[in-house]
This record gives C-alpha cells, structure tokens and sequence, in this order.
C-alpha cells in the first residue's frame, strides 16, 4: 500500500486518516508542532489507525450515516459529493480509546524506526491539552475530537518511547527543531481572508470579488468549495458554489434535470447588474419535500450558484432571508474591502536566557495575544529559553 499524505488549507488543528493510505494535515496542526520529531509522531499515529484498519471500520459506519442526507452533488455543486463523504467521515472517525493506545504504540514504533524522538509526540499531546485545560470536547481542538485521549497516554507514549530507544540503540534520536521552524516561517496562520471572510454581516471573497450579505442570526461556514449558511433554527440553509455552464439559464436546466426536482417558477432577470436566472423548485427526499430557491448569477465566465433549502411548509419564513442574501449578490469594488491580508507565522531569535512567556514579550508579542503565542511555542509560559533559540511569532495581517 503506498501513503499518500495530503495538506489541507484550513484553520483547525487536526490530523486524519482515510482508507487507501491517506494521511492528512492541516495548515494549523503543521503551525502548531515544534519539531520534526513531533511531526513524524503525529504522522506515525495516523498511519497506525490506517494499518491496524481502524479508519476502515470507522469509515464504514460513517457510510451508513450518509442514507436520508441531501447529498450536495443532488444539487450540482461539482466537487461536493467527495468533499461531503469527507465531512461524514471526519464526524464519524472517532476512534475508540483502545484504537488510540494502539496506534499511539505503532506511532512510536514507526517515529523511532525513522529515527527520531517519539517522546516528542508525548509533548504535543501536551500543548494540545493546553490549548483547553479541563474544556470539554466541543471546545477541544478537533483533534480531540476524532481521537478521544486514552488514560495516562503521555506517559505510557514516553515509556514506549525509552524502550524502543533502547532496543534499537538509538543515541542520539532526531528532534530537528530549528529545520522543522524554518520551513514554517511565511506560513500562513488562522482564517485566510483572501478565500473569503465576513465583516459587518457580509461576506467577501477578495479573489473572486464578490460579496453578499449573511441573514442576521444565522452561521457561515466558508469551505474551498462552497459557503454555507445555517439558520438559528437550523431549518434552513443556504448554499453558495460555483458551477460550470454556459449561462444562467443553462445552468438551472442542469439543476433541474439533475435533481429531478418540480420547477414552480423560473425567471429571467438582473441582479445587480448581473445576468440571472431566479427559480423556486421542489425536490423529494426520503425526508419529505424540500422546497428551493435558487440564483444563477453570471459573472463574467463564471456561474455563481445559490440554493435556499427548507421543508416547504417552512418557506414562506424563509423565503424573505433567502432573496435577501442573493438578490443583493454584487461585484466587489471596495479597495479595502479586497487588499487584506492573512496572519503569518514568523520566526524571531531570542537574544538573552529567559522564561518562554518573557522571552515573546521581549520580542514585542502584546500582552493580549501572549497567551496564544505562548501555545504556538509549547504551551508551557515558564519554560526555560536559551538564548539563541528561535521562537514562532504572529505577524498580523492587514
């Protein structure tokens, strides 16, 4: 079987695995680590649930959970269906405390055969309990979430580790600290606002330049391939994408004649400016009909998407909010608006021996954001820094 790893462009500090030899990280768990020896402790424990077959059983059940979902590629968003499988998946791959002892020891195995440190996985554990002492698991990074932490897991990780040390002789394993930071500096931290972003209730995507409204109360959750908006309720969505076609109209076709859906009305008209396509639809789902109002919107090659959904007894609520967010679609133009910037990781070489909290400070960290940065470095604000030692750093974006 060949390992196929993979690096996902978004804010949540986690690691998975998938059936097949996938392994994937996320931006946020690589700015996370400290070393190589933590990154290879991260990767080992996620090949360990590959092959000691615990994402395969886990995958499965999360298949099962996908009978009575609308699926996104029913409504033509190209892309959506593996990325749905995906999110299923995650939800589900919460893996047993048993699943996790076992692959804790094939990751300590494989780090220490690799030759390096595994007590250093141990110390991420740690940051990552830092990062929410005593939160329960919806607060926890999601990495806690999919991997639920077995009793005494850092020291039975440092145990292991000693005894693999000592049975393949290693003297001197491999940390690799300061080559791991290096490749990190310019990486980019947190929410990227050049893929889209909210602010005073609308949202902007300065690469594609364009911008809507959110309805007041309800939540967006902004994804590489479409953007959803869930109402307080949550008996409403909204779901933005881009589709291929040659116009509006096209492209409603394609929906209908994809979703087998009952088209109630279809027009022509502008928005904005904008050649359009508005069209309100019922489609049958195992749960009943679900009623849609959709925008085709065309800018320049481009066919930008919107689909309202609620059951149909609840649309005339929510027709209102539905028309309200796409109807006002628009270019974006602002300079400001499209000039932003992202936070990035930074790395910073302490001059003097210090404490760790007192070494970001002297590195003009605000005192505000000290605690954030103090985790980005270890978690630990009183541990003792060398001078020399580089150090991770936020430069805020614009």
């Amino acid at each position: 079987m060949e390992l196929c790893l993979k690096l996902l462009d978004v804010s949540v500090v986690n690691a998975f695995a998938v059936p097949g030899g996938y392994v994937y990280l996320t931006r946020e768990i690589l700015a996370s680590l400290d070393n190589e020896a933590e990154l290879a402790g991260v990767m080992g424990h996620e090949i360990g649930h590959i092959t000691a077959r615990h994402s395969a059983q886990q995958y499965s059940r999360a298949q099962l959970a996908q009978i009575g979902l609308i699926v996104p590629e029913v409504l033509g968003i190209p892309g959506a269906s593996a990325l749905a499988q995906l999110g299923v998946g995650m939800l589900f791959l919460r893996f047993s405390r048993d699943n996790e002892r076992q692959a804790d020891e094939l990751g300590v195995e494989y780090s220490s055969k690799a030759g390096y440190d595994a007590t250093q996985m141990a110390t991420f554990f740690e940051t990552l309990e830092r990062m929410n002492p005593g939160s329960d698991q919806s607060g926890l990074p999601a990495w806690f979430s999919t991997h639920p932490s077995p009793e005494d897991r850092v020291g039975a990780v440092r145990k292991r580790a000693r005894e693999w040390r000592q049975e393949l002789g290693l003297q001197a394993p491999k940390v690799n600290r300061d080559i791991y930071l290096r490749g990190l500096d310019g990486l980019v931290y947190g929410e990227d606002p050049r893929q889209g972003y909210v602010a005073d209730h609308v949202f902007y995507h300065p690469g594609l330049l364009f911008q809507f409204p959110v309805p007041a109360g309800w939540k967006l959750n902004n994804t590489p391939s479409q953007v959803q908006m869930v109402s307080q309720g949550k008996d409403a969505v909204i779901l933005f994408s881009i589709v291929a076609g040659p116009s509006p109209r096209e492209a409603a076709r394609t929906f209908v004649s994809r979703t087998k859906g009952d088209v109630i009305r279809s027009e022509a008209l502008q928005v904005n400016g904008l050649t359009s396509q508005r069209m309100v639809s019922d489609l049958r789902t195992d749960q009943g009909l679900v009623r849609v109002l959709s925008y085709f919107i065309q800018k320049e090659k481009k066919v930008f998407v919107f689909h309202g959904l609620t059951s149909r007894n609840q649309y005339p609520k929510y027709e209102g909010s539905f028309d309200g967010a796409m109807r006002q679609f628009q270019e974006l133009t602002d300079p400001r608006r499209i000039d932003v910037q992202p936070n990035r990781i930074r790395l910073r070489t302490t001059d003097r021996a210090d404490i760790l909290e007192d070494a970001l400070r002297f590195l003009d960290v605000p005192d505000k954001k000290l605690k954030e940065v103090v985790l980005l470095n270890g978690g630990d604000p009183k541990q003792r820094v060398p001078a020399e030692t580089l150090l991770k750093v936020v430069e805020r974006g614009r």
